[in-house]
C-alpha cells in the first residue's frame, strides 16, 4: 500500500473508530499535539476530544465516504475527506450531514499520524 492508499485507510478508520467508540484505536491515528476544529468553530484538543467521544459528548452512527483527497509533500500531508454522517452531538437528536473534513498529517518513525482537522459541511 502506497502513502496515499494508507492516509486514505486511516481516514476511513478514524471514522468507523469513532462509530465504534474505540477512542484507544482513534489515539493511535492522532499526533500528540493533535487538534480538531468543529463545525461549530470549538476547537479541541485529542485527548479532550476523546473523552467527548467515550463520554456520549459526540455519538457517531455512519459515515459514508464520497471522496477522499491526499497530498503529499515530503513528511507532511493533506487531505481532503467528505462523508455523508449521521451523529448525534452535544445532547442534540440525531442528524445527518455532508461533512467536510480538511486534515493535516505528519510522519513520525515511518508512520502517518493526523495532526490538526476541521470540519465544515459540503
Amino acid at each position: 500500500m502506497n502513502d496515499k492508499e494508507a492516509i486514505r485507510d486511516m481516514y476511513r478508520k478514524y471514522w468507523q473508530h469513532m462509530i465504534d467508540k474505540d477512542a484507544e484505536s482513534l489515539h493511535g491515528l492522532m499526533a500528540d499535539d493533535y487538534v480538531l476544529t468543529h463545525m461549530t468553530g470549538v476547537s479541541q484538543t485529542r485527548e479532550s476530544f476523546l473523552s467527548g467521544l467515550s463520554n456520549g459528548t459526540f455519538n457517531y452512527y455512519s459515515a459514508d465516504h464520497d471522496s477522499i483527497e491526499v497530498t503529499i509533500s515530503g513528511d507532511t500531508a493533506t487531505m481532503i475527506g467528505k462523508s455523508r454522517v449521521s451523529a448525534a452531538v452535544y445532547g442534540g437528536r440525531m442528524s445527518s450531514w455532508r461533512l467536510r473534513g480538511d486534515f493535516t498529517l505528519r510522519k513520525e518513525n515511518g508512520a502517518w499520524l493526523f495532526t490538526r482537522s476541521e470540519a465544515s459541511t459540503y
